[in-house]
């Protein structure tokens, strides 16, 4: 039977925009009214208020208009990938990288396997703490040199960086963007059922760890030969105290930027700066010089360019639906039918619903503050408890990230991997089913042990 082959990415988007367009002509306009949430400074829908209004169906032109509104709308993620991957371009024009990496596949001789679990633990803890994932677009150039030299599969470098940082957003109990700003809005104190969460925490990343390492195993070519290789290589240029004092600016860079995220509030824009100072440090550290520094600028730009786009297009997609007046028609058509329901029954159809409503609403955040209002107090109706409510928005929306053509930063760093999407959704499809059982799971039991 052949097997299914999805069009290339941009074709992807290009479609998306187009259906969410015709999708402006077909569903009934309608809104919630909205309110200023004290406790998350954010506008959120107020329960029972959706109305009709009147239709704004967008026009071919519109849509087309909509993807440079995208890129705008989405300028800060963008210049991330732009800025921070050419540092790393020219990080790897000083040779310093692929030193490194070579250095740790002599350490690992006969143990690289071991480094799968290692980066996998490290990118779920920065999608528990920070909801790392467009971070990664620009880190997989250096992913890619560490799994090539190790002789794994490209797909390896996807499933390590954004797949663990995914597991690791949707099950953690501290993410500020996700189980944060839920938990604000269902009025429920910050790191409740804490615990709770760590314990699932650890159960889904052990699950994605393991096939990730049965995948990585089967698929590795030749390590003996790699490692050989790497030797060779050190041996013609074994840098020095200069390698070092690189790596640990770079090291001290992250080191900074986690720092200006817990402590003082940073965004992309902060990170952008940042790394594009570190760049250029960097480049005149590693003998590049100005000119040489400038170039690999540029180089890095070029090769950013088509991973920055894809999120600008993935963006268009929402706006397209923003402009249709039908976003909250979507969930006004989700959400309604789980009033009816049994309380168990109800507590998974929310979980079946924010997987859905992910599609559209392509992020995490601004699905919450859209769900959360209305879904809080149909769990009140139903005598189900808020941190359950909560539960199953992280799980439903969270692990959704996983398989979204929606997702800007999984299908740049798809790009960037080259690796195709229905490529991908072989490997993944099994283990988010897996994912969303082990949630389900958690829900179930949560209700069974009347979590609050």
């Amino acid at each position: 039977m052949a097997r299914i082959r999805f069009p290339h990415p941009l074709t992807l988007m290009v479609g998306f925009v187009a259906l969410a367009a015709a999708l402006s002509w077909l569903l009934p306009a309608g809104e919630y009214e909205r309110r200023e949430d004290a406790a998350t400074g954010r506008e959120v829908v107020v329960a029972g208020t959706y109305h009709r209004v009147e239709a704004a169906p967008v026009g071919p032109f519109d849509a087309l208009v909509a993807i440079p509104r995208g890129m705008v709308e989405a300028g800060d993620v963008i210049f991330v990938v732009f800025l921070v991957g050419a540092a790393f371009t020219v990080l790897d024009r000083t040779g310093v990288l692929g030193r490194g990496v070579d250095r740790l596949v002599l350490r690992m001789r006969g143990r690289t396997l071991a480094v799968v679990p290692a980066v996998c633990v490290l990118s779920a803890l920065g999608g528990a703490m920070i909801n790392m994932q467009e971070e990664f677009i620009a880190l997989i150039p250096a992913l890619l040199i560490l799994t090539r030299r190790m002789g794994f599969d490209p797909l390896v470098a996807v499933a390590m960086s954004l797949g663990s940082a995914a597991v690791g957003s949707s099950f953690s109990p501290i993410n500020p963007f996700q189980v944060g700003i839920a938990q604000k809005l269902a009025q429920l104190p910050l790191l409740s059922a804490a615990p709770y969460r760590i314990a699932f925490f650890v159960l889904a990343l052990a699950i994605w760890i393991a096939v990730t390492l049965r995948y990585a195993a089967r698929t590795r070519t030749a390590p003996e030969a790699m490692e050989a290789e790497a030797g060779a290589d050190l041996a013609a240029h074994p840098g020095g105290g200069r390698d070092a004092g690189i790596l640990l600016l770079v090291l001290a860079t992250f080191a900074v930027y986690v720092y200006g995220i817990l402590r003082l509030d940073w965004g992309f824009n902060e990170m952008a700066g940042l790394f594009f100072a570190m760049g250029v440090a960097v480049g005149l550290l590693g003998g590049l010089r100005v000119g040489g520094t400038v170039e690999a600028y540029i180089q890095g730009f070029r090769e950013m360019a088509f991973a920055g786009l894809l999120i600008g297009f993935a963006r268009a997609i929402f706006v397209v639906l923003q402009d249709g007046r039908i976003v909250d028609t979507i969930v006004n058509g989700l959400v309604t039918p789980i009033a009816g329901l049994p309380v168990a029954l109800s507590a998974l159809g929310m979980m079946g619903v924010q997987a859905l409503i992910h599609f559209p609403v392509p992020s995490v955040s601004g699905q919450a503050v859209l769900t959360l209002p209305v879904l809080v107090p149909v769990s009140d109706l139903l005598g189900l408890s808020r941190q359950v409510t909560v539960l199953a928005y992280q799980y439903g929306a969270g692990l959704t990230e996983l398989i979204a053509p929606t997702n800007g930063a999984l299908m740049a760093i798809l790009i960037a991997a080259d690796v195709r999407y229905e490529r991908w959704l072989r490997f993944v499809i099994p283990l988010y089913a897996g994912l969303l059982a082990l949630g389900a799971a958690a829900v179930m039991l949560a209700i069974a042990v009347g979590l609050r």
